[in-house]
């Protein structure tokens, strides 16, 4: 963020009202994702403790799969939002294709993949005699939905690359609404019982990705912008995604580590720290739906060669971080006491997870600054930076949280750890923002 006068108080009420316009109902659509999971697991936990365990075992894998190939929405929502900016929505559509199309060329290539390599994964997983022929079941039948789920992703990008945050949020909850209803009707109804719920979670994602399809072709016959594959095209989205490929498979790296430490501490501190993390996974929806507006808006201002205006967006998104983390900080640690009882009543669980919620909390300014910088500069186009900047992340994380059970501290070091590992990524990002070299105005980086 290259240093620059406040804006006038007008200029940053009108970035507020874009920020909130766009945000709000982002944020709306990332809460409403983790309810899928929620209702397949109330549905299928009636069924018996070991179809439970089987779903919990397959929607680890399946969600690992499609976070992975999460770079299909950020990347096409930058590269969307640049040619908007510069006035060109035919431009701008044909590229939210690519991503698409790239979309269907992963999903099919995971089906591939994954179908045959089911047994061997939830074995590896190490799920007992009785779950894993369930989760078996639901992982091989719910595969098929995958392209499908990256294709929602695409299109999420295409949407949000054109400002347009509320028809995710609308496609979500009506997603998440079928689901529910095909669940309980295929399950139940039809007496189909785990490969149900798979089948359910299938038919909804599908629907899903049609609502998003027909939208995206609509505006492209609107726009006169082609619907064809383009070899140059998808090839350049890829490339375009690898270096945030390599930014998500670090944090995945990150937490995996966290949570192996935290599992050598002990069964309490493993339970404390899923706590922990399900508290932090929660927060970082609200900090993530600013950063999706900044994704959105850098890319218009930059695509239409206003670097003043990119600069002005970014100083105010940071202060919607700061601030925003600064008030979940203080939530954290009023309901703490009120919090824990939600998860357990283990008074050795409860006394490991209450410090590490408290470093959660004191951490969360931080994450603000961390989650509004990181949307910047990947509306920027930024990508090559951000892996080189998770990646030292990573090699600074991994040997302080590996020594954590040497040198003590329990569940609360680890939580240090991740705390000090949003620290250098605040610190990287902080040096990125202020040089200005992410500032490349016109329709492409």
């Amino acid at each position: 963020m290259t240093q620059a006068p406040a804006p006038p108080r007008a200029t940053r009420r009108q970035h507020d009202r874009e920020i909130v316009a766009l945000a709000v109902p982002a944020f709306g659509a990332l809460v409403a994702e983790p309810l899928f999971v929620m209702a397949d697991s109330a549905i299928v936990g009636h069924l018996g403790t070991a179809q439970l365990a089987g779903l919990g075992i397959a929607s680890a894998l399946l969600t690992t799969a499609v976070s992975i190939f999460v770079f299909l929405a950020y990347a096409t929502t930058a590269a969307v939002a640049r040619r908007v900016g510069a006035g060109d929505l035919p431009a701008a559509i044909r590229q939210g294709m690519d991503g698409i199309w790239l979309a269907l060329l992963l999903g099919a290539a995971v089906i591939a993949a994954l179908l045959p390599a089911a047994p061997a994964l939830v074995e590896l997983f190490g799920a007992s005699d009785t779950a894993a022929p369930h989760a078996i079941t639901y992982l091989r039948i719910s595969a098929l939905g995958i392209p499908a789920m990256l294709v929602v992703l695409a299109s999420t990008g295409v949407l949000r690359g054109l400002q347009n945050t509320r028809t995710p949020l609308y496609v979500a909850v009506a997603g998440f609404v079928a689901n529910a209803a095909l669940n309980v009707g295929l399950v139940y109804g039809a007496d189909l019982g785990i490969a149900g719920s798979a089948w359910g979670t299938v038919i909804a994602q599908c629907g899903m990705a049609a609502v998003y399809l027909t939208v995206v072709v609509r505006g492209a016959h609107r726009h006169g912008a082609s619907l064809r594959p383009d070899a140059a095209g998808i090839r350049a989205s890829a490339q375009a995604g690898v270096p945030l490929l390599v930014r998500t498979l670090s944090l995945r790296a990150i937490l995996m580590i966290a949570t192996a430490v935290a599992a050598r501490l002990g069964d309490a501190d493993i339970a404390a720290h899923q706590i922990a993390l399900s508290v932090w996974s929660l927060l970082a929806f609200a900090l993530d739906a600013i950063a999706i507006a900044g994704q959105a808006i850098i890319g218009r201002h930059l695509g239409a060669g206003d670097a003043k205006g990119a600069r002005e967006a970014c100083r105010r998104m940071v202060e919607w971080g700061i601030a925003v983390g600064a008030a979940l900080a203080i939530l954290v640690i009023a309901s703490r006491p009120l919090l824990l009882p939600l998860f357990t009543n283990d008074a050795s669980v409860t006394n490991a997870a209450l410090p590490a919620l408290l470093v959660v909390a004191l951490s969360q300014p931080i994450c603000g600054i961390v989650f509004v910088l990181d949307g910047v500069l990947m509306g920027a186009g930024d990508g090559p930076y951000l892996a080189r900047a998770m990646v030292l992340t990573l090699a600074v994380f991994t040997p302080v949280a590996l020594l954590v059970p040497t040198l003590g501290g329990g569940l609360t070091a680890v939580w240090g750890a991740m705390a000090l590992m949003m620290a250098v990524r605040m610190l990287t990002l902080w040096v990125r923002a202020r040089s200005g070299r992410w500032i490349v105005t016109g329709a492409t980086r």
